[in-house]
């Protein structure tokens, strides 16, 4: 009987023992590592976070726990380069438009404006040409994109045929209608080179013919429509060269018959006309 009672309180002290091996094994201590046990599968995981990170004594291939997010390093991270625009080279310094050839073909015929390759991709060089270009036939905004405002100039610009001028000798300021552009020209040679105009609109044409400039004013007041006229050169049926007083550019509107310059090119035809200059209009504007 004393032999069974003894056997019952060794298995009994054997259990406790292995039950509470066992609770410890899973007890996070304050360091973050187990208990006097190994640590079972997935304790990993469960000691990760702020207190298992481990001691400045462990060494590698402990298992102890790693924290889950490593401390960023204190060095500077390189610099990443900034996106490429897909418009255009970043070489360019300006997007590429629709009409990015036929532009760079007529700006390389008409000439003046810088090297342009011909070949239908944006470059550094031909975005300062076409900058330059509308620059200075005032096109709005001036970015170096080939869009339809700066292919409808350089195209009319670049296709004016000078000679359809009978100049004569003397000063002749020439207008091609059709081409809505306007040119000045001595004894038979160019003077001035093409460059825009806007005439009458629809109701308002402006007569194809020859003139002479019988009337100049530097700055003359319209009666009927009330409104200055600079650099106002009258040469027939109260129409005149003079600056525009809106954006030339713009095809829905246009003159009463007048033939609407840039400022710039009003200010040379006004140094160069006189009473008497000779005025010669071909052609008609489309639509009127």
């Amino acid at each position: 009987m004393k032999h069974v009672r003894i056997t019952t309180r060794l298995v009994a002290l054997a259990v406790a023992t292995l039950v509470g091996a066992g609770a410890c094994a899973f007890e996070p201590r304050a360091d973050g590592g187990g208990g006097g046990g190994p640590v079972p599968v997935g304790a990993t995981e469960q000691l990760t976070g702020a207190s298992g990170a481990p001691g400045p004594d462990q060494r590698a291939g402990t298992a102890t726990a790693k924290p889950a997010v490593k401390p960023a390093p204190n060095r500077p991270r390189p610099t990443r380069p900034a996106p490429k625009p897909t418009t255009s080279p970043s070489a360019a310094g300006c997007p590429q438009g629709e009409h990015q050839r036929a532009v760079e073909a007529y700006l390389a015929r008409l000439g003046g404006f810088g090297t342009l390759t011909v070949d239908g991709r944006q470059s550094a060089a031909d975005c300062a040409a076409i900058k330059k270009f509308q620059k200075r036939y005032d096109i709005r905004p001036a970015h170096g994109r080939a869009g339809p405002t700066t292919h409808d100039v350089a195209k009319r610009l670049a296709t004016t045929d000078t000679a359809r001028c009978k100049a004569g000798s003397g000063t002749t300021f020439c207008i091609d209608l059709t081409r809505q552009t306007t040119w000045v020209m001595r004894n038979g040679k160019v003077l001035v080179k093409p460059t825009v105009t806007r005439t009458g609109m629809p109701g308002y044409r402006t007569p194809a013919g020859t003139f002479k400039i019988n009337y100049r004013n530097i700055k003359e007041w319209s009666d009927p429509y009330e409104v200055w006229l600079p650099y106002w050169q009258h040469f027939t049926q109260g129409m005149g060269f003079h600056e525009t007083t809106t954006y030339l550019h713009n095809k829905a509107i246009g003159s009463h018959g007048c033939v609407n310059l840039l400022h710039a090119d009003a200010v040379r035809y006004w140094e160069l006309g006189k009473v008497g200059s000779r005025v010669v209009v071909v052609g008609r504007r489309p639509g009127t």
